[in-house]
């Protein structure tokens, strides 16, 4: 195993203890930059370099720019935190004094700083009796011209066969296709054209390919290339992209064929000749496209992932300025092409690339697929509902009559905003007749048809007003019969069908949840407890209790609980309030005192 120290890969070393064993600051420093740089060397890994979030940059007049808070990790998987967002003059910046150009760069990198000076006892001589006892890991912004900046390089890969078809002193012209593909699947060829002069003249290139072992979509053996009036930019590459299907058994090695007899290519009108004996070899093989994507990614080795390792900074926008003798002026902030966002490991970006050469169209194209393309096929996924539950409380009037309207308060169901099917029952505590034991039952619907159980509840027709931009939604009920309960006790229950572009809640919820500190508490009886709440994952939010069962002590909404006066276990429910989906459980023991229990028997 190596760990990442400047660029270089050494042996991870950590410290060994043992009884007796003398530490020195060396230890000390060895035991923290063990856990550092083992981190730092797995982000590097499965990161890369770039952008997790925020990290904006704004021009704000002429002079100034605001660079928004955000997170980033570096080449050397080091993390760069921007707690606040920072307004700075571009002359105040690093790098400023030095640009020779108008278009500068602005960067972003990881830097340190000690704090904290503490009083030293064992400095020696005449040295300051004060040393710095905390390092505080900080950030710098700096400058540099554009054209100075490096590009980055991707590590050397063998996944693309690619030979010259022509080459002169105006264009070279490339053709490139994955060097293995897989049995009966498509396959994207890609033909490139790169601009070398700033001659004014075009490229056509027609004719036809011959592939043995690939058909176009017409079933033939062969691939029609129309390019016509091609005239990119000098330094500029044109992309033109063909789909073929590869044929259904394995070939150890095969080729695509261009005879000068079949493909021609001129440059202003003028007829060139192409490469001699062009073949581009490829081979077939029974394997799926994830896997050769999985085998071509998993056998790049740690030093060719050093080497292509790229800057320890990174690039957030690009800053066109106009610059006169005694000032300058912003003329544009641009991001676009110069950030890079981190979406979930370092390989995503090159899976994507590579998986694009195996159906579907590439994100990247700068031409639609011609002949020989593979017809789309629209993808369709089933997406789970979403559900939330949770209890509401209306309050009634002393002896309301039949016919009466009582609504909640407004309920947020945690789902979010958009149509969500919201239903409501009676719930109270029942009695089952197997066992004689009470437990909770809900009534769903009309609530008369189980009138002959005489359940303990305010008989009522319900209704639910769903706020669909809110998130939230108001109950309604009209009593069907005079009633002397002062509550009425429901049950809600609110599903939601995500749409294919909605993010999936259950995606937001993910490694969120709260726990009771301490879970379990042992209280005398009338004793009184707060139950405080640790988030894991997740900000504080407002909290819900309730206690599961009756005459089980008493809560308040901040969550104080107050025993009851007889022993026993005790459940208190704590929910979100925002997300009902995220809850807990706490339990009381509750115990008599001693002279409690003495009193009682005399």
């Amino acid at each position: 195993m190596c760990k990442l120290e400047n660029s270089q890969l050494l042996p991870f070393e950590r410290n060994r203890f043992y009884a007796g064993k003398l530490l020195t600051t060396a230890d000390f420093q060895t035991e923290q930059a063990y856990f550092n740089n083992k981190r730092r060397f797995f982000n590097s890994l499965m990161y890369g370099s770039g952008i997790l979030c925020g990290l904006g940059v704004y021009s704000l007049d002429d002079i100034s720019i605001m660079v928004d808070s955000g997170a980033a990790i570096d080449a050397l998987g080091r993390e760069i935190v921007v707690e606040n967002s920072v307004v700075k003059k571009l002359s105040a910046i690093e790098g400023f004094e030095g640009l020779a150009s108008e278009k500068a760069t602005l960067c972003l990198r990881y830097a340190e700083k000690p704090v904290h000076p503490v009083y030293s006892i064992n400095r020696q001589g005449q040295d300051d009796v004060y040393e710095l006892n905390r390092v505080q890991e900080q950030w710098e912004l700096f400058l540099t011209d554009s054209e100075l900046l490096e590009p980055e390089l991707p590590a050397e890969t063998e996944f693309f066969s690619r030979v010259r078809l022509f080459g002169d002193g105006d264009y070279a012209v490339d053709l490139v296709i994955p060097a293995t593909v897989s049995c009966g699947c498509p396959v994207k060829l890609t033909v490139l054209v790169e601009k070398l002069s700033d001659g004014q003249l075009p490229l056509t290139l027609e004719g036809v390919l011959q592939t043995p072992a690939f058909t176009d979509r017409n079933g033939d053996h062969e691939l029609s290339l129309q390019l016509r009036d091609i005239l990119p930019e000098q330094g500029q590459t044109y992309a033109a992209e063909y789909w073929l299907t590869a044929q259904p058994k394995p070939a150890e090695e095969t080729v695509i064929l261009a005879k000068p007899s079949l493909l021609k290519l001129s440059v202003g009108g003028q007829e060139r000749r192409l490469e001699d004996n062009f073949m581009l070899k490829t081979a077939v093989a029974d394997v799926s496209p994830d896997e050769l994507v999985r085998r071509e990614l998993a056998r790049t080795s740690l030093e060719m992932r050093s080497l292509s390792g790229g800057a320890q900074h990174i690039r957030l926008a690009e800053i066109t300025l106009q610059i006169s003798k005694n000032t300058y002026i912003i003329d544009r902030v641009n991001e676009q092409g110069v950030k890079k966002y981190l979406v979930k490991n370092a390989d995503e970006d090159l899976r994507g690339q590579y998986a694009a050469y195996f159906g579907g169209e590439s994100l990247s194209a700068r031409v639609p697929s011609r002949e020989g393309s593979a017809p789309e096929t629209p993808s369709v996924s089933y997406q789970e509902p979403l559900y939330a539950t949770g209890t509401c409380e209306i309050p009634l009037s002393y002896r309301m009559r039949k016919g009466e309207i009582v609504c909640s308060d407004e309920i947020m169901h945690g789902l979010g905003k958009g149509n969500v099917y919201v239903t409501v029952g009676f719930e109270y505590l029942g009695e089952d007749k197997r066992t004689g034991a009470a437990e909770k039952q809900t009534i769903y619907g009309a609530a008369e048809l189980f009138a002959a159980e005489e359940p303990p509840i305010s008989y009522a027709e319900t209704a639910v007003k769903v706020l669909a931009d809110r998130g939230s939604f108001v109950v309604a009920a009209r009593l069907q019969k005079e009633t002397d309960y002062v509550l009425l006790q429901l049950r809600w229950v609110a599903v939601k069908l995500p749409l294919p572009t909605d993010q999936s809640m259950l995606q937001k919820l993910a490694g969120k949840s709260i726990s009771a500190v301490p879970p379990t508490v042992t209280l005398s009886t009338r004793e009184t407890h707060f139950f405080n709440v640790h988030f894991k994952n997740m900000e504080p939010c407002s909290l819900s209790y309730r206690l599961t069962e009756k005459d089980s002590g008493e809560i308040t909404p901040d969550g104080i609980y107050t025993a009851p006066a007889r022993e026993g276990v005790f459940e208190i429910q704590i929910t979100c309030s925002d997300l009902p989906m995220i809850s807990t459980y706490a339990y009381a023991i509750v115990k008599k005192r001693e002279n409690e229990g003495e009193t009682e028997r005399k």
